[in-house]
């Protein structure tokens, strides 16, 4: 049976974890919130980019562009893919590297050609020990998923695409949904479908012409740069956010865990203790009636001499 110094032993040494995963906690949800902040302050720039293309297309909806489909509904060809995909520096995080991973390994099984770029240490270290090649390693960390970051990112997939190296980009990051809970999901952000920048019916009719300089189609391929690299930034955060929503409901169950099995050896040890006690009681019970029973011999040897 274990003794009650080995089981104080134990009790403390899961008291001090659950130190560092409360701190974790926190850390993560400080993390998030900072992230979120971020991006809400980012997005209204977006969110105009988008106005303006739309704008384009109200204008001129036959404009032709590398970045879309073509009007008269034709597809491309389908050849090599690209694809982003966002993990985290470590584990910790629940299933949410696991989850990215997957969604990519299902990728590569519907189309094997397609070539993987990669953002965070968890999925550069898988996809090495797997021996899956990978053509591009972004070597910064995951933890700090800033605009400029995304737009390097975004420079080094339209250089593929604009050199016809790949035919279609895919993103792979993880959604943090309203209910919070992470969703990884593959979208292709290359080409475009035109019916993605369609105007609302409430929208404004362009009465009067706009001018484009030095033409829309270099106009409209431009400003879809820059949103490729909103979008780019956004998955990122979004993907950042989701990992430290699962470190926190990781390190939230690993706090609960830690209380039960605080509670299942705090019974245990006042078992062993009040079983010590007992013993003792016991054994300080059998040592006076021993002194007793000698005392009364003694007593007996001397009436008998006497």
């Amino acid at each position: 049976m274990t003794n009650a110094k080995e089981i104080r032993l134990r009790m403390h040494s899961i008291r001090d974890t659950q130190k560092i995963t409360n701190a974790m906690y926190l850390i993560a949800s400080t993390k998030m919130r900072k992230a979120k902040n971020e991006l809400d302050r980012t997005r209204p720039y977006f969110t105009a980019l988008q106005a303006e293309i739309k704008r384009i297309f109200r204008t001129a909806g036959d404009v032709e562009s590398k970045y879309f489909y073509p009007a008269d509904g034709s597809h491309l060809l389908d050849r090599t893919y690209a694809c982003l995909v966002i993990t985290a520096d470590k584990g910790l995080a629940g299933p949410y590297n696991q989850n990215a991973i997957k969604r990519a390994k299902e990728q590569l099984l519907e189309h094997p050609d397609t070539k993987l770029f990669v953002v965070g240490e968890y999925g550069r270290q898988y996809f090495l020990k797997h021996h899956i090649p990978v053509e591009r390693s972004f070597l910064y960390t995951a933890q700090n998923p800033t605009l400029s970051r995304a737009r390097e990112i975004s420079a080094i997939l339209l250089d593929f695409f604009d050199r016809h190296e790949v035919d279609k980009i895919f993103v792979i990051y993880t959604d943090l949904k309203g209910n919070l809970e992470g969703e990884a999901k593959c979208t292709r952000i290359l080409p475009f479908h035109r019916k993605q920048f369609v105007s609302n019916a409430e929208e404004k009719a362009v009465t009067s012409p706009f001018e484009f300089f030095p033409s829309i189609r270099l106009v409209l391929d431009n400003v879809m740069q820059s949103y490729v690299s909103g979008f780019i930034y956004s998955a990122l955060v979004d993907s950042f956010c989701s990992e430290q929503n699962a470190r926190m409901a990781a390190m939230n169950a690993a706090n609960q865990n830690a209380e039960k099995i605080l509670g299942e050896l705090s019974v245990q040890y006042n078992r062993v203790r009040q079983a010590a006690i007992t013993q003792e009681i016991t054994e300080v019970s059998a040592g006076a009636k021993a002194q007793k029973r000698k005392r009364l011999k003694k007593q007996l040897e001397e009436v008998e001499h006497s």
